[in-house]
């Protein structure tokens, strides 16, 4: 085998090796080469991974990031310093702090108990006369009381009118009985309060059923969460299903939507798995509105087909973020990216680095670019939908020209945290461009982010839902909720101001449930 000479240049030995040698160590070289890049995006996911487990997670820019902010834009408000002020010396004194949370202004119609504290007998002879000391002032001290959960047996008495007259002349005498109130239920003794409570607990303060049966049974009531389960679920089918419906139409007729989507995990399922995951589909209107709509959709799956076809309708603009599945609806509908999501790459991609190493970094600057086109969003927010457009062509449009450029001229393994953060950039810029078409769209998907949030930490109480129909009810109830709370509704009057109006209307009329709707309650259903 022929034979390859290297020369050392340490004392000029010389070494001689076979070129199968000479290979293997080439290989081993590659080899150790490719495994220090896989060690260093490891270390990169672990020094991320503890950053989100113990480290702040804002976004927004530090120190470092704004002297990086100041080498890409040197304009002239960044650097310029504020003026110092005269500062005049005056006597010392203490303040103290006015508490923010007092029973000042407590809500019209609240009960208040009156405690009359007043001295008797003895306690008014004077310690220094003898006389009788009279009255010369109150002094006032509010205290909150919390008591348990009032509950109350409703026992309807149904009366029934006989005339006598006709009685006694032997007459065909008319038995007449009180009208009788329809059930909320068929065969149940639930009342609209009842099914409201049960719903308010369950959805917006996270109790699961089986909390509030064991909370009801220390009161001396046994209901079980079987009870409950149907009654809310058939709540639901018969009186909220119809409104949410209607509220389905009106978001379809709406300009600006955002779209969000999270996981759920649903037990008895057909031809699945318990442990498989089944999704839960939010979509809501936008800012643009003072009538805000949250709807969810349950669907087993995560398929591009579930959107399209509850959008089926819809023309307009689409908030979402980087899922693919959004950008194969129809041609009617243009979908804005979500720069918040852009950002968090870059954000990570920071976090992962060493401590030291971020400074002056790729990962650094992308950061900046994108906290300045947030910065920009900040200054527009009082603007009008008009004047944002404008704005954002003058302002916002060089910013992500210069971002783009400068991206195309940056190169990282595409593994990495930054090479994931580029890759997301350049891949969803036609999307993430669109926020500039009409002053009403918002930078990011936030908005959707922040009405998936309520579910997914009501979801870590109630863990699953434990059939379909259970999870498309729960997506009833809970759109029906957060629509009212967007609205300014307290949810349990509301609901309970539904069930009763709907449970003794005509359910045939077409205009029943469009009266139902959030904005038409009345002014006892808003939050005090």
């Amino acid at each position: 085998m022929k034979n390859t000479e290297l020369y050392g240049t340490s004392n000029t030995e010389l070494v001689t090796i076979s070129r199968a040698e000479y290979e293997e160590l080439q290989a081993q070289s590659q080899r150790v080469s490719a495994l220090e890049k896989h060690v260093d995006i490891l270390l990169e996911a672990l020094r991320l991974a503890r950053h989100k487990q113990f480290g702040a997670s804002s976004e927004k820019s530090d120190e470092m990031l704004t002297e990086q902010i100041r080498f890409l834009f040197n304009e002239v408000e960044v650097f310029d310093q504020p003026k110092k002020e005269e500062v005049t010396a005056v006597a010392a004194h203490t303040r103290h702090k006015k508490h923010e949370y007092t029973l000042d202004n407590v809500p019209e119609g609240m009960p208040i108990e009156v405690v009359e504290h007043r001295l008797e007998g003895e306690e008014l002879v004077c310690s220094q006369c003898g006389n009788t000391m009279e009255e010369i002032g109150v002094e006032v001290v509010k205290r909150l009381k919390i008591e348990p959960i009032r509950l109350v047996v409703e026992e309807h008495r149904y009366h029934t009118y006989a005339c006598r007259t006709c009685d006694q002349e032997d007459i065909a005498t008319p038995v007449v009985k009180a009208p009788r109130e329809k059930n909320i239920i068929p065969g149940s003794f639930a009342t609209p309060e009842a099914i409201a409570h049960i719903m308010t607990q369950k959805f917006v303060m996270g109790s699961p059923l089986y909390r509030q049966e064991q909370e009801l049974h220390r009161q001396g009531v046994s209901l079980s969460r079987q009870t409950m389960s149907n009654w809310i679920l058939r709540a639901a089918e018969d009186y909220l299903t119809p409104v949410y419906e209607q509220l389905h139409k009106e978001l379809l007729g709406r300009a600006v939507l955002h779209a969000d989507e999270t996981t759920l995990q649903v037990l008895h399922e057909p031809d699945k798995k318990p442990q498989s995951e089944s999704y839960m589909w939010l979509y809501r209107t936008s800012g643009d509105t003072d009538k805000p709509i949250v709807l969810y959709e349950y669907q087993p799956g995560r398929g591009a087909r579930h959107p399209k076809a509850f959008l089926t309708g819809f023309r307009g603009y689409l908030h979402t973020d980087g899922y693919a599945g959004y950008h194969n609806l129809s041609d009617e509908i243009t979908v804005v990216g979500c720069w918040a999501h852009a950002r968090r790459k870059f954000d990570e991609a920071v976090k992962s680095l060493p401590k030291g190493k971020a400074k002056g970094g790729s990962a650094t600057q992308g950061l900046a670019y994108c906290n300045k086109l947030f910065e920009l969003e900040d200054t527009f927010s009082d603007l009008s939908s008009e004047e944002r457009y404008v704005q954002r062509l003058e302002q916002a449009k060089p910013v992500l020209d210069a971002l783009l450029a400068w991206a195309n001229t940056r190169t990282a393994a595409p593994k990495s945290a930054l090479g994931k953060a580029f890759i997301y950039l350049k891949e969803q810029w036609p999307y993430l461009v669109n926020y500039l078409r009409d002053g009403r769209l918002e930078i990011s998907n936030n908005r959707a982010e922040r009405s998936i949030k309520p579910f997914v930490i009501d979801q870590k109480n109630f863990l699953f839902a434990n059939t379909p129909k259970g999870a498309a009810g729960s997506a009833v109830i809970f759109s029906m909720i957060q629509t009212a709370l967007e609205n300014q509704l307290d949810p349990y009057r509301y609901l309970t101001w539904l069930l009763k109006t709907a449970n003794g209307a005509d359910l045939t009329r077409p205009d029943i449930f469009q009266s139902l709707l959030p904005w038409k309650a009345p002014e006892t259903c808003k939050v005090k």
